[in-house]
């Protein structure tokens, strides 16, 4: 199992345990304010998970796929990025996924 430090070395993060996390955090925080690829990227790594875009696009564009999240393009001069939405379907899935997880994490 591949672990890694977070970014004060103080705890190990287990990528395993916390992988499954990630799309609830995503979607999360794009509720909150539409948010980019790099954003989230910081945000993770903020928590001391380290993620790279190979990763991350493919996670964005299969919950932009099951209908969880929304995408826009955002032109800044020259440069073109997404822009990320939760959308109603996808705060009804990450509120049942966070239940459920709940439940689970508290034996019940």
């Amino acid at each position: 199992m591949s672990k890694t430090k977070t970014e004060t070395e103080s705890d190990p993060v287990d990528r395993d345990l916390c992988s499954g996390l990630v799309p609830l955090y995503v979607l999360r925080l794009a509720d909150d304010a539409p948010v980019f690829g790099l954003r989230l990227v910081e945000g993770l790594a903020q928590l001391g998970y380290r993620i790279s875009p190979g990763t991350l696009y493919p996670l964005l564009h299969n919950l932009e796929k099951k209908g969880y999240l929304r995408s826009e393009p955002e032109r800044k001069g020259r440069a073109v990025r997404r822009l990320y939405r939760t959308t109603k379907s996808g705060r009804k899935a990450s509120s049942a996924a966070r239940r459920m997880g709940r439940q689970m994490l508290e034996g019940k």
